[in-house]
């Protein structure tokens, strides 16, 4: 069987937050009409082929709301129900009409007029059997039927019925279920398969083991690098204040010698030599130049 798609619109109205609608997607029946609606919900496909617009809902407003009937929106390109374009280029086809507009809630496909599907669609807010044959039901609303009820009772504009409060898709996406199966598989994986053998078990064990030591290893030589690195920066830092220090009782020394040369200096100049002629030694007679007499 075919795993039906969902899909989400967040909704904003004047600007604040309203909630949330989750579709489900008749892809099973609609293939086509479905894989167009869910990727102008992701906005996967890029620019449009004819219009150059971004295929995305995101910012897409409701234009159009009739009490007991329907609310419509889809067109990206210009807001007021007279754009929009599909994935695979301006229109298609009608995919088919098995499906009746029988209840309220339904997601159906906007035209103009046979097979003119563009990305413009309505959500039934009552039954609208006179739709049938003439408009393409691929999905219905599984979540949020409150914010499609609210959109449906805001005032409107009596010539054109769009809200007099901004309508808003503020974003949108396709939700991915995740199955029981899927969960169970992965929790035997992160628990290491408890229904294994158990030479798997002591496998699985032994490499658990093994990763721990080598990350212990790992762990230990970073701390030794780092521990060896800082001893480098602190080794770095004494020597830097050793020879600062050694540096500063130098300068002390040099300042002590210049000032005790320069107070000897003061002394000398400020000293008074006086000199007692009684204390200056007799002249000798140089008498080695004297000859004696012949006689």
């Amino acid at each position: 069987m075919t795993s039906r798609f969902r899909c989400f619109f967040d909704i904003k109205i004047d600007g604040n937050e309203a909630g949330r609608i989750v579709f489900e997607l008749f892809n099973d029946t609609c293939p086509r009409t479905c894989e167009n609606f869910r990727c102008l919900c992701t906005g996967e496909k890029g620019r449009g082929l004819t219009l150059y617009k971004k295929l995305y809902y995101k910012g897409c407003q409701f234009h159009r709301v009739v009490k007991d009937f329907m609310i419509q929106a889809g067109d990206f390109t210009e807001g007021n129900g007279t754009g929009g374009e599909s994935i695979y280029g301006g229109t298609f086809a009608d995919e088919n009409f098995q499906i009746k507009h029988d209840r309220p809630y339904l997601l159906s496909m906007a035209n103009r007029g046979p097979n003119t599907n563009g990305s413009q669609f309505f959500i039934t807010t009552a039954d609208a059997s006179y739709l049938d044959g003439k408009h393409v039901v691929f999905g219905h609303v599984v979540a949020g039927q409150s914010v499609v009820d609210e959109i449906e009772n805001l005032p409107v504009d009596s010539n054109n019925s769009r809200p007099l409060k901004d309508v808003v898709v503020s974003h949108c996406g396709q939700l991915v279920l995740i199955s029981k199966n899927n969960k169970q598989k992965k929790r035997k994986i992160s628990t290491g398969g408890e229904s294994d053998n158990h030479a798997e078990s002591g496998s699985d064990s032994s490499s658990s083991d093994d990763q721990k030591k080598k990350k212990k290893s790992k762990h230990k030589k970073k701390e030794k690098h780092r521990r060896k690195k800082e001893d480098k920066r602190l080794a770095k830092l004494a020597a830097a204040a050793a020879a600062e220090e050694e540096n500063e009782s130098d300068q002390q020394l040099n300042k002590t010698d210049e000032k005790s040369n320069e107070l000897s200096g003061r002394d000398m100049m400020g000293l008074k030599t006086t000199i007692d002629p009684d204390e200056i030694p007799e002249i000798p007679a140089h008498k080695f130049l004297l000859r004696p007499n012949a006689n």
